[in-house]
């Protein structure tokens, strides 16, 4: 453990002065867990944002960001305050997340998985043996950079096309490439917090850039949605949600783009075009006509809805799934519909409606 407690000096665009003066520091060296909650406290978001981006999943991140914590913990008397406390937690992050990485591989969508479906496949069945990428909330993200140096938003690292495709990548350049170019740390400070050499980080960003470009849009979502009134952003969501309560097929179709995509982890199959997607809604969400009701949300920097389910048995709707809507030139280019309850919670969704 004790390469975790070597980091370099300063952090983007911050100082290191501030730290060391903190009485908090000598308290929580000492073992006063009060003071090294205080101390992390105001990290613990863009840390748990860290993970996600580098696992993919918000359950992950929290088991990441717990396992960073305690690790950061039983070492913390070895912290000294050479480099900012900032910059040496995301080293003990990042690590524990290339561990959990190393373990559990990485994170998938059903488009990662084979071509899209024709027509719609009614007998689609999850597939429990992937691990699939899932949705984030990003209430308390900034919209601009965490650093000076950082070329994406906050906002911008946790869209669903950006994490995705850094699912993509080895452990090593999946973390130079976010520790750089999210969160602005240097060459430098990343060779000495992963402990390599420079050259190897700019080889590593070097190959991780290549991928991700290919991968990414390169207009972000939020450059999108700026774009958009943000009247015009309510009047898709609220129309989206209007034609899958009502049943309405023209409705939903006039919200779509041509090239128009639609998944839904954890099920395999997916659709592309506004013919396949058109027979999919027809043929699956659209039949519960009635049946459905949704509250807005956001999620992964994006517009989303939380759809909700009849059920006889329980008397009420119950979740069913996280609606993600990555939108272009106003209208929805795709749809990823997250299933599953757990879902739910994590952005602060109810468990019923009436």
């Amino acid at each position: 453990m004790s390469e975790l407690f070597s980091v370099g000096p300063g952090e983007p665009g911050g100082t290191t002065a501030k730290a060391a003066e903190d009485p908090d520091l000598a308290r929580a060296r000492g073992g006063d867990d009060a003071a090294f909650t205080r101390l992390v406290q105001p990290l613990r978001r863009e840390l748990h944002a860290h993970c996600y981006r580098m696992l993919g999943s918000s359950h992950d991140a929290d088991d990441a960001l717990q396992d960073a914590l305690l690790r950061a913990w039983r070492g913390f008397a070895r912290f000294e305050g050479r480099g900012s406390l900032r910059s040496w937690l995301y080293t003990v992050a990042t690590r524990a997340c290339l561990d959990i990485a190393e373990i559990r591989g990485r994170r998938a969508l059903p488009v990662d998985l084979g071509p899209s479906s024709d027509r719609a496949v009614t007998e689609n069945v999850p597939l429990t043996d992937v691990a699939w990428l899932g949705p984030y909330p990003d209430t308390g993200l900034a919209a601009g950079p965490a650093g000076p140096g950082a070329r994406y938003e906050q906002r911008e690292a946790v869209e669903l096309a950006f994490v995705a495709a850094c699912q993509h990548l080895p452990g090593n350049q999946r973390a130079a490439l976010l520790l750089f170019e999210v969160l602005g740390f240097s060459a430098a400070e990343i060779a000495t917090m992963m402990s390599t050499s420079v050259t190897s980080v700019n080889s590593a960003l070097a190959r991780a850039r290549r991928i991700v470009a290919e991968k990414v849009p390169s207009v972000t979502q939020q450059r999108t949605l700026r774009r958009i009134e943000d009247a015009r952003v309510r009047e898709i969501v609220t129309g989206y949600s209007a034609a899958l309560e009502q049943g309405d097929a023209d409705a939903l179709v006039a919200l779509l783009t041509e090239d128009v995509t639609w998944s839904m982890p954890p099920m395999p199959h997916w659709y592309r075009g506004l013919d396949a997607v058109t027979d999919f809604a027809v043929r699956v969400p659209l039949t519960s006509c009635g049946h459905w009701r949704h509250l807005p949300t956001g999620a992964n920097g994006q517009p989303a809805l939380g759809g909700y389910l009849w059920n006889d048995e329980a008397g009420a709707h119950l979740p069913w799934s996280i609606d993600v809507l990555t939108l272009r030139e106003g209208r929805i280019a795709e749809v990823t519909s997250f299933i599953g309850v757990a879902h739910f919670a994590a952005l602060g969704l109810p468990p019923s409606l009436p």
